[in-house]
């Protein structure tokens, strides 16, 4: 059972690795993106720690998105001392259209197998569908996500 796990999550993460764009976003950028998408505004810190990264290349990064007008700096309610860090409109466009160009590429791959092969990974998939969203959505740390030491690259 624990190989079988391991194979799915190996087998879904390469899936996401094969047909997403990784031309103008590390994979580690467009996580975070997505994480705010999800999330909300978060501190810098908690969100280093959401993607299992140090907080000083989250820093780097999160100056980078800046840069670039993915993200934005936005006051909290609570606490007027502290600083989030949330998605802008640019950013959620950035993820739309990654997820657009990874839907494509995907239908593609898919439009080429036997039509017995079409079937077959439809029927598995509503097996796998469930349990991946769950993995994904898990409070804890992820098969699919492993525990990143991120080395200040961000590719």
């Amino acid at each position: 059972m624990q190989q079988t796990a391991q194979l799915l999550a190996e087998t879904a993460a390469a899936v996401i690795r094969v047909v997403t764009d990784h031309r103008d976003l590390s994979l580690t950028a467009a996580s975070t993106l997505a994480r705010l998408e999800r999330e909300g505004p978060l501190r810098l810190t908690l969100l280093a720690a959401a993607e299992g990264v140090a907080q000083p290349s989250m820093t780097q990064l999160v100056q980078r998105l800046e840069r670039q007008g993915l993200i934005m700096r936005v006051g909290d309610a609570v606490d007027g001392r502290v600083t989030l860090i949330g998605i802008s409109d640019a950013g959620r466009d950035v993820l739309a259209a990654r997820r657009r160009s990874r839907d494509a590429r995907l239908a593609d791959l898919m439009a080429a197998l036997p039509d017995d092969d079409q079937r077959a990974l439809t029927e598995a998939m509503k097996v796998v569908a469930p349990l991946v969203q769950r993995m994904l959505t898990d409070d804890g740390p992820s098969v699919l996500q492993p525990e990143r030491r991120h080395t200040g690259s961000n590719r």
